[in-house]
């Protein structure tokens, strides 16, 4: 288990000495309007708020800044399906720990269809050798579902002493699921991982000791789990549903 001593990721900053305009995207965003230092937990950090704060954006910023394909895999990948990504980037700062990971994983839920196949045009010009796939489980991720699709590259490519940044790895996973992804990220994190995860699950956000940021229109703070608005509109729904539902049928 990593420490504040041995993490990859200590922080990041916003390179405010350039000469930055905030009326463009992706710097228009509220979570980059707001960015003073962002400190990361040594094992597991939430990145979460409502949609269009920008946590994405924030992510792929990191991962790019890191050296990875802005649509996701490892830091082998190389590839675009759609050149739609941002520039964030170029103004982040990044604050490394003493230690350095041995595996590197970036996970879009929105774009792993397009790693899928990109592992498989690869596996057909190799001709010799392993076959990416390989680690993956061995079997075609575009003949899985999108659930085990991920668990997957959650359970067969994660090999441990790695950086995992994470977005929205719940989209095509069940409740149960969740929970046997929040065991997963346990055993990763025992072997010397450290991630950063966006979310909109308070089940994927409840590992404990984890650090919750939240993003806002107004700014950027920490929370407890049973502060989030996340956990908050779950546990009203589902303890009152029928006057929630009422309301929201009028």
């Amino acid at each position: 288990m990593l420490n504040q001593d041995s993490q990859y990721i200590r922080a990041i900053y916003l390179k405010r000495e350039y000469n930055i305009s905030y009326d463009h995207f992706p710097l228009n965003l509220p979570v980059i309007q707001n960015l003073q230092k962002l400190v990361f937990h040594p094992n597991v950090t939430y990145i979460i708020g409502e949609n269009g704060m920008g946590k994405s954006t924030l992510l792929e910023g990191i991962a790019k800044a890191l050296g990875f394909n802005p649509e996701g895999g490892t830091l082998n990948f190389n590839f675009s399906s759609y050149d739609s990504h941002s520039n964030l980037d170029e103004y982040l700062r990044l604050i490394k720990g003493s230690n350095r990971a041995e595996d590197y994983f970036f996970f879009r839920a929105e774009t792993f269809y397009n790693v899928a196949t990109n592992i498989e045009e690869l596996d057909k010009e190799q001709k010799f050798g392993r076959k990416i796939i390989d680690s993956y489980g061995g079997k075609s991720l575009h003949e899985q579902s999108h659930g085990e699709s991920f668990f997957a590259a959650f359970n067969e490519r994660f090999q441990g002493n790695g950086l995992y940044i994470l977005d929205e790895p719940e989209a095509a996973l069940s409740p149960l699921r969740q929970m046997s992804m929040l065991a997963r990220i346990n055993d990763l994190v025992n072997q010397g991982s450290q991630f950063i995860i966006s979310t909109h699950s308070p089940i994927i956000m409840a590992y404990p000791n984890a650090k919750i940021i939240q993003l806002r229109e107004n700014g950027i703070s920490e929370s407890k789990l049973e502060d989030t608005e996340h956990y908050s509109i779950m546990k009203q729904f589902f303890e009152d549903k029928d006057r929630i539902l009422h309301h929201l049928f009028q």
